[in-house]
């Protein structure tokens, strides 16, 4: 009896330290049950495209992006590609990883985030240390401003020469998309219906520049705002038109005031969910 009773004194001390515990971040699946980081790995692994969707200044999320570049590439042949370096920046980014240019004017030649060197150069030296194809995927800033001045339409006037940073006109578009509409919504109308138009450019180039720099067998792992990808929206309608037979696998990641259960509005947004807390320090 006295055996028992320590015994369920010890269990309820071990929950209540571990309840007390501070967590960093807690994985789950679409439908909010946690999953363990290496079940996770494991499904993305047999995947052709992972989307891994961040929130531009979290810790948390560079910290995982690189991690699990890490580990993929100890599974796949990876090719990786990002929202944050622009198609016309391409050759020097190519130049860099194969050492033909230093940092230094990687950065001159480049419109680099202001964050890159704590976020996303990680990404860009591993792509350099192990000879990987590193892919410029986002639409220059100057067109998606043009669509959001002018829509569409002011692609046209481009000479041809620029018209090769985007993909081939018309661009399709569906203004009755959710993520389209909720964002019309959020800004109140500031911007006007242009606003999708401009997000829907970032989209489309986004897409085109995987569906040109995909390779059957490999694995190509894009990183961008989870904006882009979230409900299997954004880059993946525009991929889907392209290439409907590969397999996309996406991850978002969620700030929330507590980690151990995903929230209404975060369920099914990705096929896995990190939540973070709140107050996890931010990296600009």
């Amino acid at each position: 009896m006295k055996k028992g009773i320590l015994l369920i004194l010890s269990i309820i001390i071990t929950n209540s330290m571990l309840a007390q515990q501070k967590k960093a971040y807690q994985l789950f699946d679409n439908k909010g049950h946690k999953i363990s980081y290496q079940k996770m790995l494991k499904q993305l692994a047999k995947a052709d495209i992972v989307f891994f969707g961040e929130e531009h200044n979290n810790s948390i999320a560079h910290w995982l992006e690189i991690e699990l570049t890490k580990d993929l590439a100890q599974k796949r042949q990876l090719i990786l590609g990002a929202e944050m370096f622009e198609t016309d920046n391409q050759q020097a980014l190519t130049d860099y990883i194969s050492g033909k240019i230093v940092e230094d004017t990687l950065k001159v030649k480049a419109r680099l985030w202001k964050n890159y060197k704590t976020d996303y150069s990680p990404l860009v030296e591993f792509a350099k240390q192990n000879k990987l194809k590193f892919i410029a995927t986002n639409v220059p800033r100057s067109y998606a401003s043009l669509v959001y001045h002018k829509g569409f339409e002011g692609l046209d006037s481009l000479p041809e020469t620029e018209k090769q940073w985007f993909p081939k006109l018309p661009i399709k578009y569906d203004a009755n998309l959710p993520g389209y509409v909720k964002m019309l919504s959020m800004m109140e109308g500031h911007g006007g219906e242009n606003l999708p138009k401009s997000q829907a450019l970032k989209d489309a180039t986004m897409a085109n520049s995987i569906a040109k720099n995909y390779e059957s067998g490999k694995l190509f792992f894009h990183f961008n705002g989870s904006y882009h990808s979230n409900n299997f929206e954004g880059i993946l309608w525009y991929l889907k038109l392209q290439l409907p037979q590969l397999k996309m696998l996406t991850i978002c990641l969620a700030e929330q005031k507590s980690v151990d259960k995903v929230e209404a509005d975060n369920l099914n947004k990705a096929n896995f969910i990190i939540l973070v807390p709140d107050t996890m320090t931010k990296t600009n």
